[in-house]
């Protein structure tokens, strides 16, 4: 009895006192805002499907396709096969393991008359082990790699989140450049019909020959902008073909750039934005791994309690016909007394891994808040913009009416005209960005949000 309590005692000192105390840095949560900086005005909730509210059911098949064929989702995918099969794999360190062997000889020898002895033997058993998991260490070990497993499956959802908006935003983006293009073929056909005029009047002296290099000159200042334009959606087609997994190929339009949809600013208090985000889900997984990690490091100084044991039969020729019964118990205490720094070393590094983890997850932290203060500056200054730009255009747009007919009426040279129509293809140009600006802010701003994902996708998890 009192061996029995001294050993308990022992147990419980060694538990106390598992391996060196690692120094790790105090690193303090990142408190969420009382508030946005910027106004979001009237906002909707949250939509997993969010891409559909742009209105455009071509787009959302192209999300959806990318999101069911892309290949940094299907990596991904096999790398949470990989984290399961490790968390397997430490739970299964926890369970005693059972071999089965059979042997068999058949011999020939002489005794010590000089005859010959001819013997078959055979022997089956079972051999046994198993790791009394005395301090934790073992279980540590399943714990991180379950963390670690966690982690992989938000680290997938960040890919899908990533994908999502890098298929809404470059189709978003193809439909600004077929909006580009469709003005700058506009401007060159105006542009050739005031070719066709100033050569007519120069050809019958009514107008300089100034005026018709002037014509010239411009029709080819239009024209060369439509190559770059034309290759541009040759490469946004070629980019969103790649991330739906397909060969280079055209992409189906299924609207223009100003019938899409502008989705309301969604809403989202900063306490439920650490919620959704699988990217500081995955951090904070990461860490809680690394915490197990460096416990289990530490009890790797604490001695380890492995049991053996073995049953079996054995048959032999010379033997009675019943078998003889072999069996065979034991157990040791392994404790480490030199190692080389080794342990020392390996409790080291999984502290440093633990600080990396905590200071990765207070900057997914502190970054989560930054983008969504972002995207909703831009999506508020993006739509202001896109407003006083389209009054703009507006009134050059009636003010190039005017340089024309006062042109072709003979009441102004052709350089007033050109004057105006360069900043109405300016205006044009340069609103069709903003438009496209103002729609790919609503893609950031959803990411930021972590709109495509939810918590459920992982908790609970525990096949």
């Amino acid at each position: 009895m009192r061996a029995l309590i001294f050993t308990a005692m022992c147990v419980h000192v060694l538990g106390a006192c598992a391996g060196p105390a690692v120094e790790t840095a105090a690193v303090g949560p990142a408190a969420p805002p009382a508030a946005w900086r910027t106004d979001a005005g009237p906002t909707a909730p949250l939509d997993k499907a969010w891409w559909q509210a742009f209105g455009d059911p071509t787009l959302t098949a192209l999300v959806e396709r990318a999101l069911s064929n892309n290949l940094d989702i299907a990596i991904a995918g096999a790398r949470i096969r990989d984290a399961k099969a490790q968390e397997r794999l430490a739970r299964a360190q926890l369970l005693p393991t059972l071999d089965a062997g059979v042997g068999g000889v058949y011999s020939r020898s002489i005794n010590a008359f000089g005859n010959a002895i001819d013997q078959k033997t055979a022997q089956p058993q079972l051999q046994a082990a198993w790791e009394i998991d005395l301090f934790g260490r073992l279980s540590d070990t399943q714990a991180a790699a379950r963390s670690g497993w966690l982690a992989s499956q938000a680290a997938r959802d960040s890919v899908r989140l990533a994908v999502a908006g890098t298929a809404a935003s470059g189709y978003i983006t193809l439909l600004a450049l077929d909006a580009r293009l469709a003005v700058a073929r506009q401007t060159l056909d105006a542009r050739a019909g005031a070719l066709k005029l100033a050569r007519s009047r120069t050809d019958a002296g009514y107008s300089p020959k100034l005026e018709l290099a002037q014509a010239e000159a411009e029709y080819q200042a239009t024209a060369q902008i439509i190559p770059p334009l034309e290759q541009g959606i040759a490469r946004q087609e070629n980019g969103l073909r790649l991330l739906t997994g397909d060969l280079p190929g055209p992409i189906a339009r299924g609207t223009t750039l100003t019938a899409l949809t502008e989705p309301a600013i969604p809403d989202g208090l900063p306490s439920t934005l650490l919620g959704r985000r699988p990217d500081i889900a995955q951090a904070e997984f990461q860490l809680a791994a690394a915490d197990k990690s460096l416990s289990a490091a530490r009890k790797r100084f604490l001695p380890r309690v492995p049991l053996t044991g073995s049953a079996g039969l054995a048959w032999s020729s010379l033997l009675p016909d019943d078998p003889l019964t072999l069996f065979s118990l034991g157990g040791s205490i392994l404790a480490p007394i030199f190692e080389g720094g080794r342990l020392r070393a390996g409790a080291e590094s999984a502290g440093a891994q633990r600080d990396i983890a905590a200071f990765s997850y207070r900057k997914a932290t502190l970054t989560a808040f930054r983008e969504v203060e972002d995207a909703l500056a831009t999506a508020r200054h993006s739509d202001e913009q896109a407003r006083i730009l389209a009054a703009q255009r507006d009134a050059l747009s009636q003010g190039f009416r005017y340089a024309t007919n006062r042109y072709k009426a003979g009441y102004s040279p052709y350089l007033e005209q050109l004057d105006a129509q360069r900043g109405l293809l300016g205006a044009e140009l340069t609103l069709i960005q903003a438009q496209a600006d103002a729609l790919t802010a609503r893609v950031a701003l959803y990411q930021a949000m972590g709109g495509g994902w939810s918590p459920e996708a992982i908790a609970g998890v525990g096949e």
